[in-house]
C-alpha cells in the first residue's frame, strides 16, 4: 500500500507566475499543499484565485511566515531597518539571541491576520520562508501564535528524513540540526508536525530535479513532507527573488507526463 506524504509548493503569492504555476499543479492534483506569503498588496486577489483552484481538492493551504528576503514587512522587521533582513543576518542574530522578539511577534501576528483576512479562516499549516520559523526565539513565537490562532494546525518540522538525504547534504543536515525539538514543542501546544522532511538543495542550474524528487519521495516515511518551489519566471519574480530557472525546471517535472509513474515507483501517494 502506498505511503501517504505531503508535497508542498512554497512561495504562493511571491509573484504572479509562481502563483499561477502552483494553481495549475493543484488543479492537476500534482501537489497537495501550498504555503502562502502574505506580504504583497495583491494577496486578496491571489487568495481568491487559489481558493477557486483548490475547491474540492482537499489541498492544505498554509502560512509561509516571511522574515527574510529584503521585502517590506507588514508592520516590523526583526532587525533594525524598514526591510526584512537577508537570511545570514537573521540567522546570526537568532543564534546570538539578539533579535527584537517584540518586533518578531508583531510581524508574525500581522501575517497571520493578513492570511485570515484573505482566506476567511486560519491556515491549515505553518512554515517559514528560508526555514526562519525553526530559528531560536522565532520558533517559540511561531508556535505560540500558531497554537492560539490556528489550533491543531501542522507546523513544518525540517528534521531531515535520513533515507531522503542527497549525498553529504550539508544544507539539509544544518536545517535539520536547527529543527531539533520543534516537533515536541509543537505537540506540547496541541499542534501537529510532519514525520520527516525532504527537498532542500542548492538550486544549482542543471540539477536533475526528476531524480532528486524520486530520491526524496522514496526516502520519506508516511506523513513525511517534501517542499518544492515550482513557478513561471516573470518580471515580478526577477525583482523579488534570485531563484528563477530551477522553478521552471521543477514545474516541468511536476506537471509532466512522467510524474504519476514517479510517484508509483517511489511507493507514495499524496495525502
Amino acid at each position: 500500500m502506498a505511503r501517504q506524504v505531503i508535497l508542498c509548493a512554497d512561495d504562493y503569492g511571491l509573484a504572479p507566475g509562481v502563483s499561477l504555476a502552483i494553481r495549475d499543479l493543484i488543479a492537476g492534483r500534482r501537489i497537495n499543499a501550498t504555503s502562502v506569503m502574505t506580504l504583497f498588496s495583491d494577496r486578496a486577489e491571489e487568495a481568491g484565485r487559489l481558493r477557486a483552484a483548490a475547491q474540492g481538492t482537499g489541498v492544505s493551504i498554509g502560512l509561509h511566515v516571511t522574515l527574510t528576503g529584503g521585502f517590506a514587512p507588514l508592520v516590523a522587521s526583526p532587525l533594525s531597518g524598514d526591510r526584512l533582513p537577508p537570511l545570514g543576518r537573521l540567522l546570526g542574530a537568532a543564534l546570538l539571541r539578539r533579535l527584537d522578539v517584540q518586533a518578531v511577534t508583531a510581524e508574525v501576528e500581522a501575517q497571520f491576520a493578513a492570511f485570515e483576512a484573505a482566506y476567511g479562516r486560519p491556515p491549515d499549516h505553518v512554515d517559514g520562508h528560508q526555514h526562519a520559523h525553526v530559528l531560536p526565539l522565532i520558533r517559540d513565537v511561531v508556535l505560540e501564535i500558531s497554537a492560539r490562532r490556528a489550533p491543531g494546525a501542522l507546523v513544518r518540522d525540517c528534521t531531515q528524513a535520513p533515507r531522503a538525504r542527497l549525498g553529504l547534504d550539508l544544507k539539509g543536515r544544518f536545517i535539520s540540526a536547527l529543527s531539533a525539538g520543534l516537533a515536541s514543542g509543537a505537540q506540547a501546544r496541541g499542534l501537529r508536525a510532519n514525520a520527516g522532511f525532504a527537498g532542500a538543495y542548492d538550486f544549482a542550474p542543471g540539477t536533475d530535479f526528476a531524480a532528486l524528487l524520486a530520491r526524496c519521495l522514496a526516502g520519506l516515511d508516511a506523513g513525511g513532507l517534501m517542499m518544492v518551489h515550482p513557478g513561471h519566471v516573470d518580471d515580478v519574480l526577477k525583482e523579488r527573488d534570485p531563484v528563477h530557472a530551477p522553478r521552471e525546471a521543477e514545474y516541468a517535472v511536476l506537471a509532466g507526463p512522467a510524474f504519476p509513474g514517479l510517484l508509483e515507483k517511489a511507493g507514495v501517494a499524496l495525502a
